[in-house]
């Protein structure tokens, strides 16, 4: 499981000219889901993502997490961030997971969010033709791999 977390002063994701996720302070995260991904990978990236300390204390200093400063989420699916570029221009996504098994397991990492910060956590549409807008706050970005803890 892989996720890219962008820390937004404002995000949203529109399907079909629609809105159909929106925040103010938080996190826009994409994810990317293989079919090895499990529960633990879903456990394990949920509470590290609720638990860095990527939002600015009183003195400026990344050192809050996202429970502290009360912010949101929006979790956009991603099938891409699996992509293979080693041969050729036309990336592969043979390692993404197929619906089947992603849908049930984006749900569960959503619903671990949720547990992991109390509160509902935004989406975008899985499989859906998304526009996806964020003001990236700092800018920070930050990719995780479970299956790479660095």
């Amino acid at each position: 499981m892989k996720v890219v977390i962008q820390r937004v002063s404002k995000a949203s994701v529109k399907v079909e000219h629609e809105t159909v996720a929106s925040i103010e302070n938080g996190l826009l995260i994409l994810l990317g889901i293989v079919s090895e991904d499990t529960q633990n990978d879903i456990e394990w990236l949920a509470k590290k993502t609720v638990n860095l300390r990527i939002f600015n204390d009183e003195n400026c200093v990344m050192n809050k997490s996202l429970l502290d400063v009360k912010g949101d989420i929006i979790v956009v699916s991603q099938f891409t961030l699996h992509a293979s570029t080693k041969k050729g221009n036309r990336p592969s996504y043979i390692k993404a997971a197929k619906p089947d098994m992603a849908i049930p397991l984006y749900k569960a990492f959503v619903n671990t969010l949720e547990i992991e910060l109390g509160k509902r956590v935004q989406t975008g549409e899985f499989g859906a033709d998304m526009k996806v807008e964020l003001i990236n706050d700092g800018p920070v970005t930050i990719v995780i791999d479970s299956k790479n803890k660095e």
